[in-house]
């Protein structure tokens, strides 16, 4: 095996992006005294041949319909042929697939090229943007993540976007969609963990029709209808590990079998993935594959918490007022125009573990509460309204949760504010989270509902204080 740069890479020191390495493929085509050139950027295969389907269409009748692919393994280029009729060559040698270095010869029919390879690497420099396509946030981290994107949407490259639930994996995964050149083709979203397991590999692939109890027809999979456009894979870490090896062989040679097919049909799709799992440590502990960990982490992005941006919080409730449905009357116009100064300063002091989603949720709640133009501290639901005061003095907060049970909680004056405040909101978060279950029968998405919550974060609640539930509600 020949030794080569890593593809396309993006290098972080303490945490913080500093470089980005892209990787481009040149092929020169020779013709007699002239050579024509195709560039193109980080691409997981190139396929060459003379269909139109192809990366690369060469017009040559000696060339077949889909003749040879070049792809990436391990950083390294292979190129496999494809079955041709009149075969594939690297430096006047038949080939059934062959290891590629730069420079060498590449014969299809009457078609010779030249190939090579070529890495850039740029450092990593905050843009200037306060905003990237659908991302908004004007902290020096998100301006990093601006500067990547701008390198990266344009190619084809694979992205995984790791972050806590509700940094916003979907908006930036949408924003490198409308970044590429696949902005006009569809984009696909497929939650791993939200799909029994025994109708995933249908949902991913498709199926034939009779090839399982319930097929009354033949469905296109998601990766079939993303074709020429973006397939966003939420909660990658949830895969089952008997379906990685499938969605390896899409990434590797992109194309895709129908449960119960045996023709394999072609798709031209990027992926985008997202977990909020470390997903190194699950390659680690055998939960999934090392193959598919490498092939998918051509760019790995760790998107900062709220709690890491506070600085991003007041434009982004302006955005929210400003093009939230939520908040437009019949008119068109809007019921609430700004947040009132208390108001914002209770939000900058909560740590936001649902991070911009959460805060999302409270500023709808809070309009809906708002008898004003202004959201007041009043609005605000209580975890984050209250502020803990000294013992003898009187609470003005008004209750709109279940329970008041946290109202009696004494905190602990001889601790650090810090100490205290922790203690109040854990207290007050048990008894929320147990008096909404008993009010909803032990529905858990009743519950969290009527909360405002994300379902997934109303469980990590639960988790966090041993509370149970028979949920045989809906999902």
């Amino acid at each position: 095996m020949v030794s080569a740069p890593e593809p396309t890479k993006l290098h972080y020191l303490d945490g913080r992006p500093t470089e980005l390495t892209l990787r481009r493929i040149k092929l020169e085509v020779l013709k007699g005294d002239r050579v024509e050139t195709h560039s193109f950027d980080q691409r997981d295969s190139i396929t060459m041949g003379a269909a139109d389907d192809n990366d690369m269409v060469l017009r040559d009748e000696t060339v077949s319909r889909n003749h040879c692919r070049i792809f990436q393994e391990a950083g390294q280029y292979l190129i496999r042929d494809l079955d041709s009729t009149n075969g594939t060559f690297v430096n006047r040698v038949r080939i059934r697939e062959a290891w590629l270095k730069p420079g060498c010869t590449i014969t299809l029919g009457t078609t010779e090229l030249r190939f090579a390879s070529t890495d850039e690497t740029f450092r990593i420099v905050p843009s200037e943007r306060s905003r990237f396509q659908e991302l908004i946030g004007r902290d020096v981290k998100m301006r990093e993540i601006y500067a990547i994107l701008e390198k990266i949407g344009p190619t084809d490259a694979t992205v995984v976007i790791e972050g806590e639930t509700g940094t916003g994996k979907e908006v930036v995964a949408r924003s490198v969609h409308l970044a590429s050149r696949r902005a006009n083709g569809p984009f696909m979203v497929f939650d791993c963990g939200a799909v029994p397991e025994n109708l995933i590999e249908s949902e991913l692939f498709g199926h034939e029709k009779g090839s399982f109890t319930g097929a009354i027809g033949t469905r296109q999979g998601v990766f079939e209808m993303a074709n020429g456009g973006t397939v966003f894979l939420d909660e990658l870490g949830e895969l089952a590990l008997d379906l990685q090896p499938k969605l390896l062989r899409v990434l590797e040679q992109r194309e895709v079998k129908r449960v119960g097919g045996t023709k394999p049909i072609r798709v031209d799709v990027r992926v985008v993935a997202a977990t909020n799992r470390d997903l190194e440590d699950e390659v680690r502990n055998g939960r999934f594959r090392e193959d598919l960990f490498y092939r998918l982490s051509v760019v790995r992005l760790k998107l900062p918490s709220l709690r890491q941006r506070k600085d991003d919080i007041p434009i982004l409730i302006q955005h929210f007022l400003k093009h939230g449905r939520f908040n437009q009357l019949p008119d068109g116009s809007r019921k609430v125009k700004l947040i009132s100064r208390a108001a914002l300063d209770r939000i900058l002091e909560y740590d936001w573990p649902g991070n911009v989603r959460e805060l999302h949720n409270v500023v709808e709640r809070a309009v809906s509460f708002a008898e004003g133009d202004a959201i007041e501290v009043r609005d605000l639901p209580d975890h984050i309204a209250i502020v803990l005061r000294p013992i003898h003095e009187e609470s003005t907060v008004r209750e709109k949760g279940p329970s008041s049970g946290t109202q009696g909680v004494q905190p602990d004056v001889q601790g650090t504010f810090k100490d205290a405040k922790e203690a109040w909101v854990a207290s007050f978060e048990k008894d929320y989270i147990e008096a909404l279950l008993k009010r909803n029968g032990n529905n858990i998405s009743h519950a969290a509902r009527e909360a405002e919550i994300d379902r997934k974060y109303f469980r990590k609640l639960m988790k966090k204080y041993g509370i149970t539930a028979n949920d045989d509600g809906e999902d």
